[in-house]
């Protein structure tokens, strides 16, 4: 599928103020902005595995499209939600665990890179992946 392989962060777009917004302190955030994260895609029907590797945690996540299931932010903030597929976009709908607010996700591929979008409370942040 055109998820599948491995990203490599190239740049950040708004991505401190989405943490501002997200309650992250200054430390955190500029620690954040250079996490040198690299994502492993892969498919197989319904189902992803997402290995997220960067200096703080390399973690693998599996979840299947539709399907709810908690998820915790490298700063600690636990979510739980769902990603689906909408046309070519994986879109994720989660709410956070400690304050129900909606923290939403879209990953897509656009000009050969994978771009994801967040979105939370009014704020718009993308991160931007190369593949390797």
């Amino acid at each position: 599928m055109a998820f599948d392989g491995t990203w490599k962060i190239d740049r950040n777009e708004n991505y401190d103020k989405f943490m501002e917004k997200m309650g992250i302190n200054m430390v955190k955030r500029k620690l954040a902005a250079h996490d040198n994260l690299k994502l492993t895609i892969t498919q197989e029907g319904n189902k992803f595995t997402v290995k997220e590797a960067s200096t703080f945690r390399t973690i693998e996540i599996v979840f299947e499209l539709g399907v709810t299931f908690n998820y915790s932010l490298a700063d600690g903030t636990e979510l739980s939600g769902t990603w689906n597929l909408e046309g070519n976009k994986l879109v994720g709908k989660f709410k956070r665990i400690d304050n129900g607010n909606a923290v939403n996700a879209v990953r897509e591929i656009i000009g050969g890179e994978l771009v994801q979008t967040y979105t939370y409370e009014g704020v718009e942040a993308k991160r931007i992946f190369k593949k390797e």
